[in-house]
């Protein structure tokens, strides 16, 4: 199992944690971590793995590509959610939210970080959020 991106998140005896940065002029975390020459201005921080849903869509299309990296076609194409997590006292979080129940999705609903395959394979992983 490899991260889909370096420095995304690392595995804890708790499970996984995603990695974001603590502005060291004045501890603003953001998430992910910064890098390049940016870099030099944070220290990485582990997030925490529970937060609530801030905000939420549903893609009902097959986006276009590039950007969007699916190992799909317009016939194999599933519906999914996107959404802002909000980890409290540190930052919201853009993210894939793993869900059956687009209904069931509720602004403020609990929310627990999760890992979920990227791409063919299964070796790459990504991160989500889904509802605790």
């Amino acid at each position: 199992m490899k991260p889909i991106a370096e420095g995304l998140f690392r595995m804890t005896e708790a499970g996984p944690r995603l990695i974001g940065g603590r502005r060291k002029r004045d501890g603003k975390i953001v998430f992910p971590l910064p890098a390049g020459a940016e870099a030099a201005q944070f220290d990485p921080v582990e997030l925490k793995d529970r937060g609530t849903l801030w905000s939420f869509t549903v893609q009902r299309f097959r986006p276009k590509s590039p950007p969007y990296a699916g190992d799909d076609d317009e016939r194999s194409f599933r519906p999914f959610a996107l959404g802002y997590v909000e980890l409290p006292g540190e930052v919201i979080v853009e993210t894939r939210i793993e869900t059956d129940d687009f209904a069931a999705l509720r602004i403020g609903q609990p929310m627990a970080l999760t890992l979920q395959p990227f791409g063919k394979g299964g070796d790459t992983v990504t991160y989500a959020f889904k509802p605790a």
